[in-house]
Formats: structure tokens, C-alpha cells, sequence
């Protein structure tokens, strides 16, 4: 579980520049647009839009951005119409990778997703081939220098979490999916910041990389990222702290 949270620290750190927020707004706006369309305009009836408002918040989106998405998902009638997909494929070592898409041109991304998995010595896959490896969880990351463990899983578990797990420098909080927000709100309540918190998929298993096959995968999996049709990216693998570190850098 620890991997999620490593490659998670790598993903903010990238974040962190001006063009790499600007592609997350992108993807948030996308999405709160669906959820918007797909559940309605209010937050406490719509748990994605919910969610998804939440984590267009934590990467400091101006709220207009986060209105107009709604109003436009909630408009209905014209406007871009998102087609919600999976492609699932393979990386190099071995490394299943799973890639959600909302496009409004599938022929186009088709193609696209195709010739990054190639170029980046991966493959894609047929439907089913690795998608029964990843499974649904709420994450939350609080910084393990803010709260003492004891604390922090007593008012986790007792808001409804699964599981509480040390990774490194942070405290990563297991919930189901439809949890996610109400643990939240119990950890804020306790004053226990938290730094992200997302529904996110974890792999069953993870497969062992060195750094140079870290590498590899974290290559393929910046330029699917990179790419504006794609929403997330998931891969089954893990690395020790200090390949990892040594990569973000």
C-alpha cells in the first residue's frame, strides 16, 4: 500500500510547477464537469462531485474555475460530451497499467495512448487483463509529523476507515470509497491536517523495480499523464525510498 503514497509525494512534487497545475486544473475541471452531469450540481447529494471539488480545492483551483465547471456540466444541452473509458496495458518488467480516459474523441485517443505505450517499451492489452488487479480505496495522506499514530488511527477508525499504514513521511488512512468524505471530515474536525485525499485504485500486488526499470515506468506514466484526454494512471509496481527519492528529484 506504502508504494501509493511514494509515488503519490512524486506527483505532487511535479505539480508543483506552473504548467504541471495547469494540466491538473484541466483534468479536475473535466471531471467535476462529469460528476456535475452525471449527479447534479449539489455537493451533498453527489459524493464524485463532492470528491472531486475537494481535490480541485487542495490544489489551490480558484473557485470560479470550480463554478463554471459545475454550471457547465449541470447545464446540459451543448457543450463537450465525455465518453468515460478504460485502456489497460502493460509497462516494462511487466507492470500492469491501468488508464482511465474522458474524451469526446475516442477514435483520436485510441491512437494516442496506443503509440506512448509503444514508444515507452510497454503494450497495451485486452479488457480484463489487468483491470481485476486494482480495486477502489479512499487515501488519505496526513503528515506523519502533525499527529502522534495513536491519535490519528483511533479517530480514523472510529470515522469509519479501514486501515492506517506508516509510509515514510506520511500516515496513509484506507477507507471504501464511499467513506472517503466522512473520515475526512472527522480528521478535520481533530485538527489532523490532511494533505490529499482521494478515491483512488490500489494494486492487489505490486511487482519489484530497480531503478532503472522505476524509471521506465514512471516515463510511460508522465507522458500518458501528459496527455489531455487522460484522467489517471495506475501501476502495480513499488521501489525502495531511495530510488524513489532519487527519481523525484
Amino acid at each position: 500500500m506504502s508504494g501509493h503514497s511514494k509515488w503519490a509525494t512524486i506527483k505532487r512534487k511535479k505539480a508543483a510547477t506552473d504548467q504541471a497545475r495547469g494540466k491538473v486544473f484541466s483534468k479536475y475541471i473535466k471531471e467535476i464537469t462529469i460528476a456535475a452531469r452525471a449527479g447534479g450540481g449539489d455537493l451533498d447529494a453527489n459524493p464524485r462531485l463532492r470528491t472531486a471539488v475537494a481535490a480541485a480545492k487542495s490544489v489551490n483551483m480558484p473557485a470560479n474555475n470550480i463554478e463554471r465547471a459545475i454550471q457547465r456540466g449541470v447545464g446540459g444541452g451543448e457543450g463537450v460530451a465525455y465518453e468515460e473509458f478504460t485502456y489497460e496495458g502493460y509497462a516494462a518488467g511487466g507492470v500492469a497499467v491501468l488508464v482511465e480516459i474522458a474524451t469526446d474523441n475516442r477514435n483520436r485517443v485510441a491512437g494516442d495512448v496506443r503509440h506512448i505505450f509503444t514508444k515507452h517499451g510497454g503494450a497495451l492489452a485486452e479488457a480484463g487483463a489487468v483491470s481485476y488487479l486494482f480495486k477502489a480505496r479512499g487515501v488519505i495522506l496526513v503528515d506523519a509529523h502533525a499527529v502522534a499514530e495513536d491519535a490519528l488511527i483511533e479517530t480514523a477508525l472510529e470515522a469509519g476507515a479501514d486501515d492506517v499504514n506508516a509510509a515514510g513521511e506520511v500516515y496513509e488512512v484506507l477507507t471504501a470509497p464511499n467513506h472517503l468524505e466522512d473520515v475526512k471530515a472527522a480528521l478535520v474536525a481533530h485538527k489532523i491536517p490532511v494533505q490529499t485525499a482521494e478515491v483512488t485504485k490500489i494494486a492487489s500486488m505490486q511487482v519489484p523495480l530497480g531503478e532503472s526499470g522505476a524509471a521506465a515506468v514512471l516515463k510511460l506514466i508522465d507522458a500518458l499523464e501528459d496527455h489531455d484526454d487522460v484522467q489517471k494512471v495506475y501501476a502495480n509496481f513499488e521501489a525502495s525510498d531511495d530510488v524513489l527519492a532519487k527519481l523525484a528529484r
